[in-house]
């Protein structure tokens, strides 16, 4: 009894390591074409592919599947069922049905939460406690079919997109394996979603970084974990973008515009949870956000007590973002 693995970033990585561990056959492994990447932008290889290969995995990039060639291609593998995690395309009604028992999704959020492209910023964003993974029976729409499995994962004060996308991968690699022999054997019975709780999560741009320091800190702090690996939450400094990547929510005024850098008292840095050491204040619309890492554009990333230090004339200037 085969399987096809689709998935493309390194979020997919362990979920396919841990189905090649457990014995299964996997036919094929398909992932996104080798993309250009980096200052010299060279074809890079997608994290799953560098995996498959290194198992010894047959691998497939097609630019679609919506070809019937592509099709064709996929549906002479004979899979008896199709595992997808992050692969990047949606399938449409003629994949899904090639195999007898459907296609699996591994989804990193609690469905009906958060459909759609970017679940992980969305539950930083929305302040919420708690995220986790779900595996669905695929059908044509955006994440909307019936659950077979599901499990929470709590969320951090720390947590950015980063860190909860390595926990959570952890997370599907287990639950896509005990899942999915529990699958083949008939012994789940799939859960429709409650539609009228869905939320939708976009796909991020790179706009979305630029920081309005005219809101509250805390609602700062939340962007700045959200959209740290990408797009980056930015500023600007001597007009030049100024990324802030650890941040924390003081409740207290420093009585100055908003966006104005200013220091942190000792009794105020102690607030701070461990981390990297020294920190300054920017002033919001409610409350100053303690800057803990930027990063200038071009440059490395350095804590914001050090670069402080380096900034000459930083505190009591007013910055504006982009």
């Amino acid at each position: 009894m085969s399987i096809v693995f689709m998935g493309t970033p390194a979020f997919a990585v362990l979920s396919l390591r841990r189905l090649a561990g457990d014995g299964h056959q996997i036919a094929a492994v398909y992932t996104q074409p080798d993309r250009p990447a980096g200052r010299g932008r060279h074809l890079t290889p997608p994290p799953v592919k560098e995996a498959a290969l290194a198992l010894g995995l047959t691998v497939r990039q097609p630019e679609s599947l919506r070809n019937s060639e592509a099709q064709a291609e996929l549906a002479a593998l004979g899979p008896e069922a199709i595992v997808v995690v992050a692969y990047g395309q949606l399938l449409p009604q003629a994949v899904l049905d090639i195999p007898p028992r459907g296609v699996l999704n591994v989804h990193p959020s609690l469905l009906p939460r958060h459909r759609g492209a970017s679940p992980l910023p969305a539950a930083i964003l929305a302040g919420e406690q708690e995220t986790g993974v779900t595996v669905i029976l695929m059908d044509a729409g955006m994440d909307t079919g019936p659950a077979l499995a599901q499990r929470a994962l709590p969320i951090e004060p720390t947590d950015t997109t980063g860190t909860l996308s390595d926990r959570l991968s952890r997370l599907a690699a287990d639950l896509v394996a005990e899942t999915l022999p529990d699958w083949l054997a008939g012994r789940i019975e799939p859960a429709p979603q409650d539609d009228s709780r869905a939320t939708k999560a976009p796909l991020l741009h790179k706009g979305q970084g630029a920081i309005d320091w005219s809101l509250p800190a805390e609602e700062i702090w939340r962007r700045v974990r959200a959209y740290n690996p990408w797009p980056g939450a930015f500023t600007t400094l001597d007009g030049e973008r100024l990324y802030i990547w650890e941040a924390w929510p003081l409740q207290y005024e420093a009585g100055q515009p908003q966006g104005t850098a200013v220091q942190l008292s000792e009794e105020q840095l102690h607030e701070l949870p461990a981390g990297p050491v020294g920190a300054f204040g920017v002033q919001t619309g409610r409350g100053v956000l303690a800057v803990r890492v930027v990063q200038r554009e071009g440059r490395r990333a350095l804590p914001a007590g050090e670069f402080a230090r380096g900034a000459r004339g930083l505190f009591g200037r007013r910055r504006v973002s982009p």
